[in-house]
């Protein structure tokens, strides 16, 4: 991109984020409430679906977050089909089996390991392959950063949406990378069950540290 269509293109995004905040420039307590606040974490599902469409606006909504240089890491797998549940639950704790069945969807949040060869796409403007070509450590923490992250980020979009989530981390990430990504760049990260809760399941939400306590200043 020449640096005249470069400038026109900021001159736009900029304009945009202006049209946004004159639009919306924050959540109502309703909002916060519904993304965060008062969200919970769900292990008991009723039977209504989830569609492919919801699916792919779900990621649409995803993509979109803030990820170190674009990266973009993250790889997502939709496990739905019994044949799918029967495969992931051979790697999950006892407890944890009855949640995964129970929910319309089942995603595998990975994180693909070549990320940085797709930087020509994602950060067009400036090659930066060159700050992870032969450095694995450094490819290793980027990717599970910002995978994590963008994980965070489909829970935020999926609650706004409308659905429930209940991510598990109680399952064997080698079983997991064996079954679904043997052979491929990818491992997987956490799992996230998605779909309309059963709320007689909820449980009174756990208590969360003070400020006092969590946080400080510098």
């Amino acid at each position: 991109m020449t640096l005249q269509p470069r400038q026109d293109a900021r001159a736009l995004a900029q304009a945009d984020i202006r049209a946004l905040r004159a639009e919306c420039a924050q959540l109502d307590q309703a909002g916060l409430d519904l993304i965060l606040t008062r969200a919970r974490s769900h292990y008991a599902w009723s039977d209504r679906d989830v569609s492919d469409e919801q699916l792919r606006r779900l990621y649409d909504i995803t993509r979109q977050g803030a990820t170190s240089m674009n990266c973009s890491p993250a790889r997502f797998v939709f496990v739905r089909s019994p044949e799918g549940k029967e495969k992931l639950a051979k790697a999950l704790k006892p407890k944890n089996v009855p949640k995964l069945m129970g929910a319309p969807v089942t995603v595998i949040i990975a994180e693909d390991l070549k990320f940085w060869e797709r930087l020509d796409y994602l950060f067009p403007h400036e090659d930066r392959k060159h700050l992870f070509r032969g450095k694995d450590g450094y490819i290793s923490e980027t990717a599970a950063r910002n995978a994590t992250l963008q994980g965070g980020y489909m829970m935020i979009a999926a609650r706004a949406m409308g659905l429930d989530c209940g991510p598990m981390s109680g399952f064997s990430n080698a079983v997991v990378d064996e079954m679904f990504f043997a052979g491929t760049s990818l491992r997987s990260n956490f799992l996230l069950n998605l779909g309309y809760a059963d709320e007689s399941a909820v449980f009174p939400k756990l208590p969360r540290l003070p400020f006092e306590e969590a946080c400080s200043f510098s």
